[in-house]
């Protein structure tokens, strides 16, 4: 008989692993597999050995024989244990590969993607192959979006900053270089207060302020927001510096203003400055024509026109220069709807009752807006024979409301909100640009728009609820 080998302490400590807690020691998963094609194969090989020795062969037949049905029986157990594993280690082989970011590798015996396929192991081949190609695209699309974004940050006129959970500055671009008149490698590591951001993280956002920084002074529009990076909260600050653009608005709106009011003050003293010239003239005469008393009273009665016209263009103007800050406070909508409805006697208006609603405004601003959009349709539909009609309804935390005429609509809408530009005569010009003031004083806006549906104009109102 033979001695069975007994394995030495370094072959069991390489075979065997502990757990703590466990008293018992545990087999690799490739020493398992192995033992269990051995017990498979053990049965069929223990009963051609009995049969096999218990025969009438020579001692020679029977070693040979024996020698062929163990190794048979030890090389199908290796085969199989070979054949299981090498796939596993190569599916290790590509997981570790793609955890590295490393997508050149594919599997070698899978089919070709979208191949209908019965393997199990193809199957799952195929499937890490797709897996590393899409892995493959998103990380190049990262990498093309990180690249883009690296470009723009570089690019933009615009300060951008970054600052972890403690306010320290984690990254800033060429133009936040700029402001703050020092380099990156200067700036990062920093906190906030230390580079003289701390102001600018506290308030409203977004704003708009004066501020002063050591690459230059302006008027700065601030953003903040934040978000999230590796678990951890940070904060994006954006600065951005609207003072060239806003002078440009501003001399923009002078212009226009100016120009308004120098056609309206030209067309009130042109008359007068004619009229006046004429009654000199008829003063200076040496003989006085018999219906000069006529004259005189007509001419005087033109300049007393003209002036009250200049003096109410001059009232109109210090009116839309001083419209207060909304006082705010519970206001039904259908109940104004209703009321300012009531107002007009020259048309019926007709209401279109929506749900019963109630918002936070100004009741008398809010009024007067509706009244101005009420009588500038009643004034509209009147000359075509049209009708008048008010709706509202919610849609979401949103109030929209519309006044709807049946007048000959919108010629020109690029000036209706251009202060003292008006189409009616004996207009102000200023009824529509209150009443868009007063809109975005309340968050909400005002358009006007040809409506699509028949003939007429829409007075379209947004407020928040």
């Amino acid at each position: 008989m033979t001695k069975l080998a007994v394995p030495s302490p370094d072959v069991i400590a390489a075979g065997f692993e502990t757990r703590p807690g466990r008293s018992r020691l545990r087999l690799r998963f490739d020493q398992r597999l192995l033992l269990l094609a051995l017990a498979a194969g053990f049965p069929a090989a223990l009963v051609a050995l009995i049969l096999l020795w218990t025969g009438d062969l020579t001692p020679k037949v029977q070693w040979t024989l024996t020698v062929l049905v163990v190794g048979v029986w030890a090389g199908c157990s290796f085969s199989v244990r070979h054949r299981v594993v090498q796939p596993l280690q190569t599916l290790s082989n590509l997981l570790a590969a793609l955890r590295e970011s490393d997508f050149s590798i594919r599997a070698r015996a899978a089919r070709v993607p979208g191949a209908p396929t019965d393997d199990p192991l193809d199957a799952v081949m195929m499937e890490v192959n797709v897996l590393a190609s899409t892995l493959h695209d998103q990380r190049l699309g990262a990498l093309e979006a990180g690249a883009l974004l690296r470009t723009v940050m570089v690019e933009i006129d615009v300060a951008v900053f970054t600052f972890d959970g403690a306010l320290m500055l984690r990254l800033v671009n060429k133009a936040g270089e700029r402001l703050l008149a020092q380099s990156a490698e200067q700036l990062l590591g920093r906190t906030a207060s230390a580079i003289g951001l701390s102001a600018c993280l506290d308030g409203v956002s977004p704003r708009i302020a004066d501020v002063t920084f050591p690459g230059g002074a302006g008027r700065f529009e601030l953003r903040r927001t934040t978000f999230r990076q590796e678990g951890r909260p940070h904060q994006l600050l954006v600065l951005a510096d609207v003072s060239r653009p806003l002078r440009d608005e501003e001399r923009q709106a002078w212009q226009r203003l100016i120009r308004v009011i120098g056609h309206e003050i030209n067309n009130s003293l042109a008359p007068i400055k004619s009229i006046a010239g004429s009654l000199e003239s008829m003063l200076a005469a040496d003989a006085m024509p018999d219906d000069w008393t006529d004259d005189m009273r007509r001419g005087l009665a033109v300049i007393a026109a003209r002036s009250d016209s200049l003096s109410r263009f001059t009232t109109a103007y210090a009116r839309l220069a001083k419209l207060p800050a909304p006082r705010l406070d519970s206001v039904a909508v259908a109940l104004l709807v209703h009321r300012v409805a009531g107002i007009e006697t020259r048309l019926g208006v007709r209401i279109e009752a929506g749900p019963d609603l109630t918002l936070r405004a100004d009741p008398d601003q809010l009024e007067q807006l509706l009244i101005n959009l009420v009588h500038n349709a009643c004034d509209a539909a009147l000359q075509t024979g049209g009708s008048v009609t008010v709706g509202w309804r919610r849609e979401g935390a949103t109030l929209e409301l519309w006044v709807d005429d049946e007048g000959a609509g919108l010629t020109n809408a690029s000036n209706l909100f251009v202060p003292f530009f008006t189409t009616k005569p004996g207009g102000s010009g200023i009824g529509l640009v209150l009443s868009r003031q007063i809109a975005e004083a309340h968050g909400g806006s005002l358009t006007l728009d040809n409506r699509t549906d028949r003939r007429g104009c829409r007075a379209y109102l947004r407020l928040p609820l």
